[in-house]
């Protein structure tokens, strides 16, 4: 029996109920994703002996730069089943099986065959579910509901739950049992994921049932001859030596350029959305811009702040040396504790919050002067840096993350056409791909042995870019057409 959601339910902390399920299942597929992810440079770049790959630094961080853009890309495909073919709802269920599967194969193959299906299915299922659940989150509103960014705030709360215990349960097992028991570990999450999730599916009632802008079904058979060719196309060239581990992450950069221009191009000559909505979409590509910046360096979490967190950092603990992958649950612990703080201070101010632009630039600028902040640090020897040093600079990525990714998730549903509703989150995304792909590229440029000029460029870049952000922010909110 399906349940009706109307914009007065508070049943939820002030929000609407089936907000609690959606916190849930994200809560869980996170704590399986970033648990995985704390894990996964190590297990590739650590010797045999020490239970990993044995492959170098720099094609460590490729594949970890690559696989992240791989996730996000994906949200197009994800995005494009929801609008087109299954309805947000269903296509969210079945990329979290999906998901579940992928942390099986790590968790049960052996070597590189575990890695290629198993990082295959948890990218393809993680791009379907993170894009369909954002769009379920901005259906139980009203575009003008001052709710929204509040509830977004509290969604976000609960991914990082996931994402705080995530990698201190699956770096505790690989430490003490191996990395195969660390990725089982994350296959178990996403089973009680997927298991609440099915319990209170009936929540949604008409949410997400039905796919907004359905493919006619003559023109089904052709997608799926084109989905075929595209993964023949993708086998040959890994077989045939064009796409490797070194430079895998700089094949997603381009492919993600591609992708978004294309996107745009297609959601802006359409025939099927009004004047207003495509002044909405011109208004977003700046922000784009910013959000792709801002992520290529928040996501070398996973790159370079994972490798120095191994080399570099200090971890002794009152006599005793914690996982490295446990530094990946820092940044968690600060958005648990401030998401709700910023959910409360957005909700009070109302219409007088600042605009979504300047929040963009301000969550931009901060990620900058996050990276200054290594440069202090430099000029120890291996693992000297001093830990409350880099738990400084992650609360900084904190800041800076509160001020964009959920702002912009929100942003997302508010500009987007109705006939590409879930396709406007896939391509906020996309900027999520592009920017994490491109952490794995320029994590092939950080030298340990002279980190100050890599700090300091890639610092001074972001900052200029959140500058320019909010100095253009009066021609951005124009565009906006009364979009907050």
């Amino acid at each position: 029996m399906s349940e009706t959601v109307t914009p007065h339910d508070r049943r939820f902390f002030g929000q609407p109920l089936p907000l609690a399920n959606l916190f849930g299942v994200e809560m869980w597929e996170r704590f399986s994703f970033y648990g995985m992810q704390g894990i996964l440079i190590y297990y590739l770049y650590y010797s045999v002996s020490e239970g990993g790959l044995g492959i170098s630094q720099a094609a460590a961080t490729s594949i970890v730069g690559a696989y992240g853009g791989t996730v996000y890309l994906s949200t197009i495909l994800g995005a494009w089943i929801a609008d087109r073919l299954l309805g947000a709802e269903r296509t969210l269920f079945y990329s979290a099986v999906l998901i579940m599967l992928g942390h099986i194969s790590l968790a049960v193959l052996p070597g590189f065959l575990g890695v290629g299906v198993g990082l295959g299915c948890v990218a393809f299922g993680s791009g379907g579910l993170k894009a369909t659940a954002t769009s379920m989150v901005g259906d139980l509103y009203d575009e003008r509901d001052d709710r929204r960014d509040a509830g977004f705030s509290i969604f976000y709360m609960g991914i990082n739950i996931g994402a705080l215990l995530g990698p201190l349960l699956t770096g505790f097992m690989q430490t003490r049992y191996g990395f195969h028991w660390g990725f089982g570990l994350a296959a178990v999450g996403m089973f009680l994921g997927l298991t609440q999730y099915t319990i209170y599916r009936h929540q949604f009632g008409d949410i997400g049932r039905y796919p907004p802008h359905p493919l006619p079904s003559d023109l089904r058979l052709r997608v799926a001859g084109i989905g075929i060719v595209a993964v023949v196309v993708v086998a040959v060239l890994a077989a045939t030596g064009v796409i490797t581990s070194g430079n895998m992450s700089d094949i997603v950069v381009a492919s993600t350029i591609v992708a978004s221009v294309a996107y745009f191009v297609l959601i802006l000559t359409s025939r099927q959305i009004t004047p207003v909505e495509r002044s909405r979409v011109w208004s977003f590509i700046p922000m784009f811009l910013a959000s792709a910046a801002f992520w290529s360096l928040f996501q070398q979490q996973f790159t370079t702040v994972a490798v120095y967190s191994d080399t570099r950092l200090d971890r002794n603990l009152f006599g005793w040396e914690f996982p490295p992958s446990w530094v990946q649950s820092i940044n968690p612990v600060f958005i648990i504790v401030f998401a709700g703080v910023f959910a409360a201070a957005w909700t009070k101010l109302g219409p007088r919050q600042p605009s979504s632009p300047i929040k963009f630039a301000i969550g931009t600028i901060i990620m900058g002067i996050a990276f200054l902040g290594f440069i202090p640090m430099g000029g120890g020897g291996p693992n000297s840096a001093p830990l409350l040093g880099l738990i400084g600079i992650l609360f900084l990525f904190t800041m800076a993350e509160l001020f964009l990714s959920p702002v912009g998730l929100s942003l997302s549903t508010k500009l987007a056409p109705k006939n590409f509703h879930t396709q406007m989150v896939a391509l906020f995304y996309l900027s999520v791909a592009l920017g994490t792909a491109m952490a794995g590229t320029l994590a092939k440029y950080y030298d340990e042995n002279d980190e100050t000029p890599y700090f300091l460029w890639i610092g001074g870049a972001s900052i200029t870019i959140g500058v320019v952000l909010a100095l253009c922010s009066p021609w951005i909110r124009k565009l906006m057409q009364g979009v907050h």
